[in-house]
C-alpha cells in the first residue's frame, strides 16, 4: 500500500534516537523528508547524516519558547513545505512521588507537557487541510506505572489536550494522533528496567504480561508512527493508538 508520503515534510522532535529516530526513519523510507530536532547540533547532524539528503537536523529544545517557529521555519526553508509534526520528547525522571523535587516536576512540565502544547499550537496555525500533529506519549496514560510519578502525571494531560485539540482544528481538515508506546526495546525502557536491580528478571516478568510475548522493536514503532502521520491515516483523529503487543486489555 502506497502511504502517499513522497515529498511531504515533517517536523519530529527528540528525534536524535529512540522512537523518534525510528519515527524519522520509517518516514524517509517511504519518501517523506524530515527536519529532526537533538539537544545539540552534533547529534542533530549525526541523526540526520544517518538518514541522508531528505533529513535535517536542528538543535533543539522543547522547553525553549522560540522552538516551534523555528523548526517550521526550517522545514519550509529547507524542504519548501510543512506537512505535519511529531512531538517526542524524553521521559522524564524516574522515581516515586516521595523522590521527585518541585525543581524537577517543574522542568519537567516545561519540556515535557508545555513544550509539546506550544508545538502544538504552532503547528496548528500554519497547517493547512491534510496536515496532522502527533504525539509521542506513553502507556501511563491508560495506566500509571510503577516508578514514573512524573511521566503519570503529565502525560494523560496531554492526551487530553491531543483530543481536545483534534476537535477544534478537525473542520479544517487537520488531523492530532497520539502514540502510545509501553515497552519497546529502547535505551529508555533498558534504563527502567534497570532499576529494578536485574534487568534480565524484569524482561521476562513484563514480557511475560503482554500477549506477543516480547517487547517491540523500534522498527515497529517507526512503521506504526508513519501510517499516523501518512494521508494513508484521513480519517483517523482523536485516537490514542496503544503500542504495546496487546498489554493494555481494556477498550
Amino acid at each position: 500500500m502506497d502511504l502517499g508520503l513522497k515529498d511531504r515534510v515533517y517536523v519530529i522532535t527528540g528525534a536524535t534516537r529512540g522512537l523518534g529516530f525510528a519515527a524519522a526513519q520509517a518516514l524517509t523510507g517511504d519518501g517523506a523528508k524530515v527536519v529532526l530536532t537533538g539537544r545539540t547540533e552534533e547529534s542533530a547532524s549525526a541523526a540526520a547524516g544517518r538518514l541522508g539528503a531528505n533529513a535535517a537536523g536542528v538543535a533543539a529544545d522543547n522547553a525553549d519558547p522560540g522552538t516551534a517557529a523555528r523548526v517550521i521555519e526550517t522545514a519550509r526553508s529547507r524542504f519548501g513545505r510543512f506537512d505535519g509534526v511529531l512531538i517526542s520528547v524524553g521521559g522524564p525522571p524516574a522515581g516515586a512521588n516521595e523522590a521527585m523535587t518541585d525543581e524537577q516536576w517543574q522542568s519537567a512540565f516545561e519540556s515535557v507537557f508545555l513544550g509539546a502544547v506550544r508545538l502544538s499550537r504552532a503547528a496548528a496555525a500554519e497547517l493547512g487541510e491534510g496536515g496532522v500533529i502527533g504525539l509521542v506519549l506513553s502507556a501511563s496514560v491508560h495506566e500509571p506505572i510503577p516508578g514514573l510519578a512524573v511521566s503519570n502525571g503529565l502525560r494523560p494531560g496531554l492526551a487530553g489536550f491531543a483530543k481536545t485539540l483534534a476537535n477544534e482544528v478537525g473542520p479544517r481538515g487537520i488531523r492530532v494522533v497520539g502514540l502510545l508506546p509501553s515497552r519497546i526495546d529502547t535505551d529508555r525502557v533498558r534504563e527502567l528496567d534497570a532499576l529494578s536491580g536485574d534487568p534480565e528478571s524484569a524482561r521476562e516478568r513484563n514480557s511475560a504480561a503482554i500477549p506477543l510475548r516480547r517487547y517491540g522493536t523500534p522498527d515497529e514503532f517507526g512503521r506504526t508512527a508513519a501510517f499516523l502521520l501518512s494521508p494513508a491515516a484521513s480519517y483517523l483523529t482523536g485516537v490514542m493508538l496503544p503500542v504495546d503487543g496487546g498489554a493494555r486489555h481494556g477498550f
